[in-house]
């Protein structure tokens, strides 16, 4: 198997943990917030800290893949589309998070929905990525 854009182990894991981090603490914070599931608990500015945190370790681990290992996919023309996919969904991520946290109280409400929404959507493509779960066949890359 070539290595061309594997990444080293620390690295893999680095990026793997702060996108799961970050994920897990945006999903709890969702279901306390938007879907009033255990609101006192998940739905505390505490979740959301975390999340905020989380959110700049998921920054740093993306910035630590782009110069290599998405030079490496757009050479050997794999897994296109989740890449690609991720990097647009987290632009948008990172946007509407900075939109919540600095933007204006009028059009808080939609950019809520849009980060949210693209969350889970950016998850369900990171595991398919970087192939946590096994798929069925593993020569059809995504």
């Amino acid at each position: 198997m070539s290595r061309l854009g594997k990444m080293p182990n620390w690295q893999k894991w680095f990026v793997i943990f702060g996108m799961l981090a970050c994920s897990v603490t945006g999903g709890l914070y969702l279901l306390g917030h938007e879907f009033g599931f255990a609101r006192p608990k998940l739905g505390a500015h505490s979740i959301l800290a975390m999340h905020g945190l989380a959110a700049m370790l998921a920054t740093l681990a993306l910035g630590s893949v782009l110069p290599f290992h998405l030079k490496a996919g757009l050479k050997s023309k794999t897994k296109w589309i989740s890449g690609f996919g991720q990097v647009t969904f987290l632009s948008v991520l990172l946007i509407s998070g900075g939109l919540l946290y600095y933007g204006p109280e009028t059009i808080r409400e939609i950019v809520i929905d849009i980060h949210w929404m693209i969350g889970l959507l950016f998850f369900m493509l990171f595991i398919l990525h970087a192939g946590i779960l096994p798929t069925k066949h593993p020569r059809h890359q995504i």
